[in-house]
């Protein structure tokens, strides 16, 4: 395997001369490949994440395409780029047991080479010496010379030790924090997940965050009014969802080359968010003038379904969204669809109120699309639960101004922790004005979604990301 190697260095450097670049020496990008142009993409890849906080999910594939890297090295770039930043807790875990060092005295681009050696020895069915041979020829590559006989000790030691010894020498002794080890979880979102799943599931737990490291599969979205989803399946050789009449599973294959999809007749979208905006058409609303509303419509997915829906119906969409990028997407998304982008803050819109129906997608945490985004359960805070929550409120309060009386909201998150989504809902019928209703009626055959008046998908459940919604209807 050959390709150019592109490291760009950056964050804090090891005070220790043997784990920093020497003075004057030349970066990774003047001095060249190791020859491996898969390890050398998951190198950037995680480096990259670490030290410009950059979404793996939009890096990796931008890498491949200009190295010009594909089959079976794409794949295994893939793996182990994904693989190791979603493993990283448990990965980190090893390497600071094996380290004369903190991992924060470490230069970046050796604990990046390190967490990608140490992934091949613990999770891939890679040869011991190629997974440190390689490790080592990065850290060398990447200018940070003096750092090879460390980088060569640790993985050594890893190497000594088999994974499943590694994993029960370093979980926590309390049966939570051990699950969330062995699943590579922050232990704060094990017991979000847990909270939410409620005692009587507790041995369900661990297939729920198990859920979070499968690869997903690619759901298509069928434009109502353009296409069905079995003309969608049989055009794409894909096979028609279970719960949502537009949806196409597509089990391997590049979405964005598809002709319908090219073509605006349909569109990549998950079947959790199909049926959220398919329920907010659904809803009985008597008297429907016809004006619908998405409060926080980017980046359009659910705007589209939704502009699509009301075609049919004859009804508009106002969609507002508070990012002029995000607002482009949508536009983009939603096309020639009777759909009206705003550029506004969903907590103040400047719209006039009387809407029929509105749709409150709500900024959350994405706890439940945690498999999509192979890094982000490492680089979440749960303290940042509280200022979502406080935001959600607001949004929803804004919709509930906004509705009519005898009008629909319908609240939705991509997460299951309680406090964005069962806590917000709650705390709006207190202060009064609306009444939930049962949501369940708008999933038909979705089963096992929640014993309350809410529904809860999970992906170990329905294949779904685990995207909640409620509705409620003005008084």
């Amino acid at each position: 395997m050959s390709g150019g190697f592109r490291s760009r260095a950056a964050g804090r450097r090891s005070q220790k001369a043997e784990a920093a670049p020497q003075s004057g020496q030349p970066r990774a990008a003047e001095v060249g490949s190791i020859g491996d142009a898969a390890r050398e993409a998951a190198f950037d890849v995680v480096l990259r994440v670490a030290t410009d906080e950059a979404f793996a999910n939009l890096v990796l594939p931008k890498l491949l395409r200009s190295r010009r890297i594909s089959g079976r090295d794409a794949a295994f770039a893939t793996e182990l780029a994904y693989g190791t930043l979603r493993t990283q807790g448990v990965i980190d875990a090893v390497i600071e047991r094996c380290s004369s060092r903190p991992l924060g005295e470490i230069a970046p681009e050796v604990l990046a080479a390190l967490r990608l050696g140490t992934y091949q020895l613990l999770y891939m069915r890679v040869d011991a010496h190629a997974a440190v041979d390689t490790s080592v020829r990065l850290v060398e590559a990447a200018g940070v010379v003096k750092a090879k006989g460390f980088a060569n000790a640790v993985l050594r030691s890893v190497s000594r030790t088999p994974a499943p010894r590694w994993i029960h020498e370093l979980a926590p002794a309390d049966e939570l924090g051990a699950v969330a080890f062995r699943t590579a979880h922050p232990e704060w979102i094990a017991r979000s997940f847990s909270t939410a799943l409620g005692p009587d599931r507790a041995a369900e737990l661990e297939r729920a965050l198990e859920a979070d490291s499968q690869r997903p599969v690619v759901h298509l979205v069928a434009r109502p009014g353009e296409i069905s989803a079995a003309e969608l399946a049989a055009i794409t050789g894909g096979e028609e969802g279970k719960y949502s009449p537009y949806a196409v599973y597509l089990p391997e294959g590049d979405p964005g080359s598809l002709e319908p999809v090219r073509s605006g007749l349909a569109g990549v979208q998950d079947e959790g968010s199909q049926l959220i905006a398919r329920a907010v058409a659904e809803v009985e609303v008597e008297d429907d003038a016809g004006r619908w509303l998405d409060l926080c419509a980017g980046p359009g997915g659910k705007a589209a379904l939704l502009g699509a829906i009301a075609g049919i119906e004859g009804a508009r969409v106002d969609a507002v969204e508070v990012s002029e990028h995000r607002a482009e997407l949508v536009r983009k998304a939603v096309g020639e669809l009777p759909v009206r982008v705003t550029v506004g803050d969903g907590r103040d819109p400047g719209l006039d109120p009387g809407f029929d129906r509105v749709l409150v997608d709500a900024p959350c945490s994405g706890l439940g699309a945690l498999r999509r985004r192979p890094e982000a359960r490492w680089v979440k805070s749960e303290a940042d639960i509280a200022s979502l929550t406080d935001l959600q409120g607001e949004l929803l309060a804004s919709a509930i101004r906004l509705v009519r009386p005898g009008g629909v909201v319908v609240y939705s998150t991509c997460s299951p922790d309680l406090r964005e989504t069962r806590g917000v809902v709650e705390a709006a019928v207190a202060a009064g004005g609306v009444e939930e209703l049962d949501a369940h009626p708008y999933v038909p055959g979705l089963e096992d979604a929640g014993e309350g008046k809410s529904v809860q998908m999970w992906p170990h459940r329905h294949g779904t990301d685990a995207m909640f919604f409620s509705v409620l209807r003005k008084k």
